[in-house]
């Protein structure tokens, strides 16, 4: 299943695009499944590693990062939000 990635701030500064199509492997399901296996990719992946630094959307809607990818066609993955 293809997939399309978009990364923010310095997720995106860390890995050095501002998102790519993926092909998921056979075994990723949930969100949490995703950034294990972007963080075994090695280089700027790595930040993918510490998931408690991370918040996602599966198309444009905030999960939680053992909601189930489905049939998603977009995720975005992101520092957590602040605002004041």
């Amino acid at each position: 299943m293809k997939l399309d990635l978009l990364y923010f701030s310095w997720v995106r500064e860390a890995v050095g695009r501002d998102g790519e199509v993926v092909e998921l492997p056979t075994g990723v399901a949930t969100v949490d499944d995703l950034l294990a296996w972007l963080a075994a990719r090695g280089e700027g992946y790595g930040v993918f590693a510490t998931t408690e630094r991370l918040r996602c959307a599966i198309d444009q809607t905030f999960a939680p990062l053992s909601t189930p990818i489905g049939d998603a066609r977009e995720v975005a993955i992101f520092p957590p939000v602040t605002g004041g």
